[in-house]
């Protein structure tokens, strides 16, 4: 819920969006966003202080072609503040314009997180939940807009859930953003083809039938047929020594030719 004496930063860039129409409300989120990101969306209004605003000019990039205009924009923003009560002074007033003579470094951001390591599926996992939020978001502006054409706004109990259910689901589309443009993507290995070699057990489907076979190849004095134990001398070892896992292979039979698959390798 937002108090309309100490509400957070995030809450008041919300009340402010909400009081313009959907089209200055777009053009506005921006700003009004990076301004309270920068200073800590969950901190009270109220902890804003005149240097603060001061420094904040010289934080944005003068490159911009939006420079001025986001300046602008946070003023306006400020100003909404102060005749809501939430600030004592009028901080608009520290917003300037700095004339540099020499390119500002740029700075670090406050609370970068570290790169985050992802698969490419969790990586599109996140893409997913982030496109779910900003769909929600659009509904909850929504709600709040016809929420706020209630003048009550002492009892106005819709209005502040969705107020404070949106400032959830900003924190986590904040979250969500900077943590995929930091993302490290893993690339997987591929699994190695495996050829088969002596020690190896495998398992043979008969392309026919379908029948399973499963042998272990092993050398000519480790020969065992009570446990599939077979050498690699043998029809069958000579046939699938050296092939891959899918391959079809044939064994010679007294009634002709088999054709089996090799349906697993195991090491």
């Amino acid at each position: 819920m937002v108090s309309r004496q100490s509400p957070s930063l995030g809450e008041a860039a919300n009340s402010f969006l909400v009081s313009l129409s959907a089209e200055e409300g777009g053009k506005s989120q921006q700003a009004v966003y990076g301004f309270a990101r920068w200073y800590g969306w969950g901190r009270s209004f109220a902890e804003l202080n005149a240097h603060d605003v001061e420094g904040y000019a010289e934080r944005l990039s003068l490159t911009q072609t939006s420079y001025a205009q986001n300046l602008e924009i946070v003023r306006a923003f400020l100003l909404y503040a102060r005749k809501q009560g939430w600030c004592k002074t009028n901080l608009a007033t520290h917003l300037k314009i700095k004339k540099v003579k020499a390119k500002l470094p740029s700075l670090p951001r406050r609370d970068l997180p570290p790169p985050t390591s992802l698969t490419q599926e969790g990586h599109a996992k996140l893409e997913a939940e982030l496109a779910e939020l900003k769909g929600k978001r659009l509904k909850l502006i929504d709600e709040m807009r016809q929420a706020a054409a209630d003048k009550d706004f002492r009892e106005n109990a819709p209005l502040d859930a969705a107020r404070e259910q949106r400032g959830h689901i900003e924190g986590r589309i904040m979250e969500l953003e900077e943590t995929l443009k930091s993302a490290n993507i893993i690339k997987e290995a591929p699994k190695p083809e495996l050829k088969i070699v002596i020690g190896d057990s495998i398992v043979l489907s008969d392309v026919i039938s379908g029948e399973e076979l499963r042998y272990t190849i092993v050398g000519p004095r480790e020969v065992d047929p009570t446990r599939g134990r077979i050498s690699n001398n043998s029809p069958t070892g000579k046939a699938v020594i050296g092939r891959r896992e899918g391959e079809v292979i044939e064994i010679a039979a007294p009634l002709g030719r088999l054709k089996y698959r090799i349906k697993q390798i195991e090491r």
